[in-house]
């Protein structure tokens, strides 16, 4: 393979809602460009960046994958990024490593809701984008009520540079208003072009839309209002330099049109990304910090640096092993280096240097500052790892990947393969940084954690099909605690056993009282004189701690409480420690029945991102969930709900959101704190609890 040097690439990651048509895109150009000798299809299985088997099947993205083409002698790194909310987060890492945007918007649909959240993702991190309408061929599509909800959501900066020549079925190119010539494909799907005259029905609108964008570009720089102002036009070469760096300063985001299925538009796409978009040392020196004392450093996007590397993506592969997907920062990565690791201290042996094409692993003799690659088999190294030479360590910031929001039980399907299972989820965890797996202390259930129903189950059958390890999932057991709700006094345990020989006694008598919410078990030994001998009383509390762990009503563990040992009675040859552990778990046991027990419930602090059309069914929803608004704010055309709501209620939320919004909702949850279950709620769970310790007896 060809090495590019850092001026001549080109990173550009393809963002939006899921079905937005960034994969067919993707196919577009590569084929446009002659990386590949066929247009990929979604429908038939063959695009290049969905070659996971569950991508083919669902027909959708579930990862960032890459791909790579030469264009105008640049290469262009392609970052086909997944749009559906279960796995929007994996954009992220792919927004990490690039340098600029190709934001879709679908032409019939619009703005979606993840439309607007990878914009907010591309923002953070100061990438300059431009916004491709897609699927203009589509009956129904309009590119003007795309752009007009463009510019009313994302403001007058995202300015066309082309106008479509014909609408829906009838939709054969573009005008191209830069160099005021109309651009007609094939109808074959070939992709060839030709340039010709403006049609006359267009000749008034494009000169509008000139206009409109020179005085755009013009607004953005001094010199080139000077010299609008002078001439009343910009050359060629001001309006395309002013262009360019207005796209930079994200000042200006150009808009393009496009159909990639019938192969109209990825070619100027390309022109423009090339021309438009920076190379990766146009946007500054990388940003880190030193792994000793976390100061703030820096690395020229340069060959000639010392060498570092950012991980941003593994993939867990069953035949090759670990793939770490990292981009070059600085310097020249050349095969059979060795670099350091600050996070692990550990050193990595580099083999070959490769690229990906979708699957495809091709081997290249060096990689300069700016590129993206893979590399397999490294053992210590993680995704947002840096990787660096080791006479000039640094660490760049990680990504901040969102926290799971949902959690499902697993256990294998065939009994004997717990190994199998926790050695799988290992590898896919190390795939996906956003699943969690945990052993859940009190309920003792091994639980999977992701942002949604789907991105757990999606998790699993990749389980099945990369390891063979299958898994059955159900819905987790609530974490309920119990507790008391009034003090009560002089509540005696007594042991006492006699059956020949040595028998066993023990009496203690204690206090209980509540305590605030999260105080936990406190125990205060009050006794006076030698009612308890010293070294006895440490078994009562170990008694009353371990009664504790499994309840009294329905068999979750009591927290916030305090005993208070006053009083007790032993005897000098039968008492003994275990003696005054048994007596200590019947007080407790006892005290608990009389001081009024309650159940606790957890409660979520959940943030639910809903169209505005949906408000209502939203908040009446979470109404019948015992939810408790607290506030909402407005972003877009969404609203964002902010609620408390008992964790019980919100197992099954995902799918009813999905139905409720039509799929364009999404939440996010977190724990808050413990509260009272309701009086109805608790009487029957404590049923449930009974009935269920009759069916194991």
């Amino acid at each position: 393979m060809k090495v590019y040097d850092t001026p001549d690439i080109r990173n550009i990651a393809l963002v939006g809602h899921g079905d937005s048509g960034k994969t067919s895109l993707t196919s577009a150009m590569l084929f446009a460009a002659g990386a590949v000798n066929r247009l990929g299809r979604i429908e038939d299985g063959t695009a290049v960046t969905d070659f996971d088997e569950e991508e083919i099947s669902r027909k959708i993205s579930l990862q960032t994958a890459l791909a790579h083409l030469e264009w105008k002698k640049k290469k262009v790194n392609l970052i086909d990024t997944p749009g559906y909310a279960a796995f929007i987060a994996d954009a992220k890492a792919g927004l990490a490593v690039t340098d600029g945007v190709l934001l879709l918007v679908e032409g019939v649909a619009g703005i979606q809701v993840m439309t607007v959240r990878v914009h907010d993702f591309a923002a953070s991190y100061s990438l300059p984008l431009l916004f491709v309408i897609t699927k203009l061929d589509r009956e129904r599509a309009s590119f003007d009520r795309c752009l007009e909800q463009l510019q009313e959501r994302f403001g007058r900066g995202a300015v066309p540079i082309q106008l479509p020549i014909g609408e829906e079925q009838g939709f054969c190119g573009v005008v191209d208003l830069i160099t005021m010539k109309a651009q007609r494909y094939a109808e074959d799907g070939s992709g060839k072009l030709s340039e010709q005259p403006i049609p006359a029905d267009l000749e008034e609108p494009a000169q509008a839309a000139r206009a409109t964008l020179v005085e755009m570009v013009a607004e953005n720089d001094d010199k080139l209002m000077e010299a609008f102002f002078t001439a009343g036009e910009l050359t060629q070469e001001q309006l395309v330099g002013g262009l360019r760096a207005a796209t930079l300063a994200r000042k200006l985001h150009p808009v393009c049109a496009t159909s990639a299925t019938r192969m109209i538009g990825a070619q100027t796409v390309l022109d423009y990304l090339v021309e438009l978009l920076p190379a990766p040392d146009a946007r500054g020196p990388a940003s880190g910090s030193s792994p000793e004392g976390g100061a703030a450093l820096t690395r020229e996007v340069s060959g000639a640096a010392p060498l570092s590397m950012f991980v941003f993506k593994t993939i867990a592969d069953p035949f090759a092993g670990r793939l770490s997907l990292f981009r070059v920062q600085s310097g020249t990565l050349k095969g059979d280096s060795t670099v350091t690791n600050p996070r692990s201290g550990s050193s990595e042996r580099l083999g070959h240097v490769s690229t990906m094409q979708g699957k495809q692993i091709e081997q290249i003799a060096e990689l300069r500052a700016g590129d993206l690659g893979v590399v397999a088999k490294l053992k210590e190294t993680k995704t947002s790892d840096t990787l660096c030479d080791p006479a000039a360590a640094i660490v760049y910031p990680p990504i901040q990947f969102p926290k799971p929001s949902i959690s499902f039980a697993i256990e294998p399907k065939s009994k004997g393969d717990e190994d199998k299972l926790s050695g799988a989820l290992s590898r896919l965890t190390e795939e996906d940084p956003v699943l969690e797996v945990g052993r859940d202390a009190q309920t003792g259930e091994l639980l999977v954690s992701g942002t949604s129903q789907v991105h757990v189950e999606v998790a699993v059958i990749k389980m099945k099909k990369k390891f063979g390890v299958e898994a059955l999932l159900k819905l987790p057991k609530v974490r309920y605690l119990e507790t008391i709700s009034r003090k009560t006094a002089n509540i005696e345990g007594k042991h006492k056993k006699q059956s020949g020989g040595r028998g066993q006694f023990a009496v203690c008598v204690i206090d209980m009282e509540p305590l605030p919410r999260g105080s936990g078990f406190k125990f205060v030994d009050k006794i006076f004189g030698g009612a308890i001998p010293h070294n006895f009383r440490p078994a009562v509390e170990k008694g009353i701690h371990e009664a504790s762990s499994k309840g009294v009503i329905a068999g979750h563990p009591v927290v916030d409480f305090q005993v208070t040992l006053t009083d007790g009675k032993y005897h000098d040859v039968d008492s003994s420690e275990m003696a005054f552990k048994i007596a200590g778990s019947l007080a407790f046991k006892e005290a608990v029945k009389q001081a009024r027990p309650i159940m606790l419930e957890p409660i979520m602090s959940v943030e639910i991102f809903s169209p505005e059309d949906c408000m209502g069914d939203v908040m009446g929803d979470l109404s019948s969930r015992r939810g408790k608004p607290q506030g909402m704010e407005v972003q877009g055309t969404f609203q964002v709900i902010k609620a408390e709501v008992p964790m019980a209620e919100m197992l099954t939320y995902d799918s009813t959101l999905k139905s409720i919004t039509s799929d364009r909702g999404s939440y996010h949850m977190q724990f808050n704190h413990y509260e009272p279950v309701p009086a109805q709620i608790q009487e029957q769970l404590v049923a449930a609890a009974v009935k269920g310790k009759e069916q194991e007896a």
